[in-house]
């Protein structure tokens, strides 16, 4: 009775430890991935956005200096352009004070003339009497001629009178109304060209002063714009460091934001392996207790998920694996291991017995329905120790190979005369590699 009610003891602690074991691991707070993954993406959408804001102050920042060497190039023109108006107006300059010069010489030879044509008119002022007397009697002379003498006698004094004043005045008179002929033709000429020369240098004067006017304007509308091409310089400057310090922010800001992603990334990831290392050493936890209960009645963990799990059936080096080439145009659907002789075979997982028997040359053949439609096939045995319908535990001995090798077990092995035991794993029907089942340390041995 005592042994009927220790086994339900036993399943019952289990129990308890299992939900102790899961209760525990469900309180143990644990970052979640998927958030860490979400926050991941968040700075990689924020990050890609503070790049379009980059590339835009780059770009603007590349316009500022292709303006500024704009301005720049045209503060040198306006530079150029008012050294040669400044030229051009002392080269005016040089001009208005040449001509200055000239119509200054010609006011004082016009003032000389002045002074001669005074003398000339003072002269003849003084001798206004005498030219007239002179000029009266030519006069008369001309109107009434000189009576013969020998008809009237009393005009032979008169005739003679005049005759002596005309004699006296007469080449008196001729030179002073030939030089003075002379000064009258040289003041008109003289009055004339000075005349014409004023009206010249007028025009030359009046035409020097509108193109000192145009240039004056030139050169204040010139430097209105090289100050105001400077000033725009300066802004552009200014407008280039206030850029450049936006750039230096925003990219150090996307830097940042690439280390926390990547500081996001590798704690999602360290979450997630931390995770699936927990719900492996949980789920390995959880088969060990549940391989470890003696008094189970059926599987407690499905056959799919104890993958990496299981352990080999017997001791042993593998000869041939899953897929080898079996020397007769075939595949190894299964591993075949060499073992010792008398070597006890286990059952590598909780299963059913529904085949136990002899099976043509294979020897013993051992069929275990593990559940889900898989099924392990055991051959190549001497002795089995379970029966049909029994419920066998992982680990729990059900066969025992021979002395040396079955026919059968031969053509899976190479043949070397020791006991080969063949293993195949089925799922509906198929073969399936074995390999992903078995506990990683036992892999290790059978490859060695």
């Amino acid at each position: 009775m005592s042994s009927l009610i220790r086994p339900g003891l036993r399943g019952l602690c289990l129990a308890a430890l299992l939900a102790t074991s899961s209760g525990a691991l469900a309180q143990t707070p644990q970052p979640d991935p998927d958030a860490l993954q979400r926050e991941a993406m968040q700075k990689l959408v924020e990050k890609q956005a503070r790049e379009s804001e980059l590339k835009a102050i780059e770009q603007r920042l590349s316009g500022n200096s292709e303006a500024r060497a704009a301005l720049e190039k045209e503060i040198a023109t306006i530079r150029a352009d008012r050294a040669a108006l400044n030229k051009a107006l002392l080269d005016t300059t040089a001009r208005t004070q040449a001509a200055e010069e000239r119509l200054g010489a010609l006011e004082t030879r016009l003032g000389l003339l002045q002074s001669s044509e005074t003398a000339i008119r003072r002269s003849l002022e003084g001798r206004r009497n005498l030219i007239a007397e002179v000029l009266a009697a030519l006069q008369r002379i001309g109107r009434r001629p000189p009576p013969a003498v020998l008809v009237r006698p009393e005009d032979i004094l008169e005739a003679v009178r005049a005759s002596m004043l005309l004699g006296a005045v007469v080449p008196d008179l001729r030179q002073e109304v030939e030089i003075l002929g002379t000064d009258l033709a040289e003041l008109v000429r003289l009055r004339n060209g000075i005349a014409t020369e004023k009206g010249r240098i007028g025009s030359e004067m009046e035409q020097i002063a509108g193109e000192r006017q145009r240039l004056a304007s030139l050169i204040e509308a010139r430097r209105e714009r090289e100050t105001s091409a400077a000033r725009d310089v300066e802004q552009q400057a200014a407008l280039g460091k206030e850029l450049a310090g936006q750039a230096r922010s925003m990219r150090d800001f996307v830097e940042k934001i690439e280390k926390e992603i990547s500081v996001a990334n590798k704690a999602a990831d360290a979450a997630r392996q931390a995770i699936e290392q927990e719900t492996r050493e949980q789920r390995e936890r959880m088969t060990a207790l549940a391989f470890k209960d003696p008094a189970r009645l059926a599987p407690k963990i499905a056959f799919a998920e104890a993958k990496g799990l299981l352990s080999m059936p017997a001791a042993g080096s593998r000869l041939r694996g899953f897929g080898d080439p079996d020397g007769a145009g075939g595949t190894i659907r299964g591993i075949s291991l060499e073992t010792r002789a008398n070597a006890l075979v286990s059952a590598p997982s909780d299963a059913w017995v529904v085949y136990a028997g002899p099976f043509r040359s294979f020897g013993q053949l051992l069929i275990l329905n593990a559940g889900g439609g898989y099924y392990i096939l055991l051959a190549g045995m001497q002795r089995i120790d379970v029966a049909l319908n029994q419920f066998v535990l992982a680990g729990e001995p059900v066969a025992t190979m021979g002395e040396t090798s079955e026919a059968a077990a031969t053509t899976v092995g190479v043949g070397t005369g020791q006991p080969v035991l063949y293993i195949e794993f089925r799922k509906d029907g198929v073969s399936i590699d074995p390999t992903p089942w078995w506990t990683k340390s036992q892999g290790e041995k059978v490859r060695g």
